[in-house]
């Protein structure tokens, strides 16, 4: 046998270390991976109850825009809540008589999301929240956070809601 033939033979495959530190990577990979997917995924679905108070936002400000003399409407009247579960993941839509949209979320099977709120509040300028009394005035751009009663967990808000 020359060497040749020698060295095709100790190179046949790989040895059996060389393949339980391949298992071990993958193993620590799919450990790291697998909680950052499932949050994603969990963001994802928080994102349609943001999508349910955006729909909330149009309607609040083409009403406070257009009222004169007329006041405001008040809690739950301004035309776009819901009171039953309108989507997988929202349970509820309702409003203030001062525009603030609160949602509740549904469906997540996450108890730090399911039956918690986000809220999506009115401003009339760059650190004044809408009033009662702004009739007649532009929304001069909406904030989107935690809810004031019951939040939802604030890592699962999209970048947006986090302020």
């Amino acid at each position: 046998m020359n060497r040749r033939t020698i060295a095709r033979r100790a190179q046949a495959g790989f040895t059996l270390i060389e393949l339980m530190i391949v298992v071990a990577i993958i193993g620590i990979l799919a450990a790291v991976a697998l909680p950052a997917y499932q949050d994603y995924t969990k963001r994802a679905k928080v994102s349609e109850v943001v999508l349910a108070a955006s729909a909330c936002r149009t309607t609040i400000s083409e009403v406070v825009q257009s009222a004169s003399t007329a006041s405001l409407p008040s809690a739950d009247t301004w035309g776009c809540e819901s009171a039953s579960q309108t989507s997988k993941y929202v349970l509820s839509v309702k409003t203030s008589g001062v525009g603030v949209v609160t949602v509740t979320a549904t469906g997540t099977n996450d108890s730090k999301i399911d039956g918690k709120t986000l809220d999506l509040v009115p401003y009339v300028s760059d650190t004044t929240a809408l009033a009662t009394t702004d009739k007649g005035k532009q929304i001069f751009k909406w904030v989107c956070k935690p809810g004031a009663t019951d939040p939802i967990d604030a890592r699962f808000l999209p970048g947006s809601c986090r302020g």
